[in-house]
């Protein structure tokens, strides 16, 4: 029993630290919204001036990254941040990029499956959910 309990603390602990580097470098691409070289280089490609709106969806996919980053990193409202997440790098990795996951458009499709992990089995340890659902 003791020994389950323990495994499931370092379950936990794993995914809280997981959860934390994933959040802090999605926080950090979010970033890049503050950077106008960035932006305007996003808004010349081919694939962003095809959609509707495409500078605005730039603008909010960032935004995205950004806050869905501190919020991962803080274990705020983990579940949402983690599809919010998800979505937008899916969203990148098979229509920005060329859906090449294998290869090229990796990073994204890594992401969006981290993401997708905290989504199904939640923040871990260390989380400001688990303080919340205390309440």
């Amino acid at each position: 029993m003791a020994g389950e309990i323990l495994k499931q603390k370092r379950i936990a602990a794993g995914l809280a630290l997981l959860r934390i580097i994933t959040g802090l470098l999605m926080a950090f691409h979010g970033l890049e919204i503050f950077s106008k070289e960035t932006m305007d280089m996003y808004k010349g490609w081919d694939s962003v001036k095809s959609l509707p709106a495409g500078n605005l969806f730039i603008y909010v996919g960032k935004a995205v990254e950004l806050v869905a980053g501190i919020f991962l990193t803080l274990g705020l409202f983990t579940r949402w941040a983690a599809l919010s997440m998800a979505l937008i790098m899916l969203f990148i990795c098979f229509y920005i990029g060329n859906g090449k996951f294998w290869y090229e458009d990796q990073h994204p499709f890594l992401f969006a499956m981290l993401a997708l992990v905290f989504a199904i089995y939640g923040p871990g340890a260390w989380a400001f959910d688990n303080k919340i659902k205390k309440k």
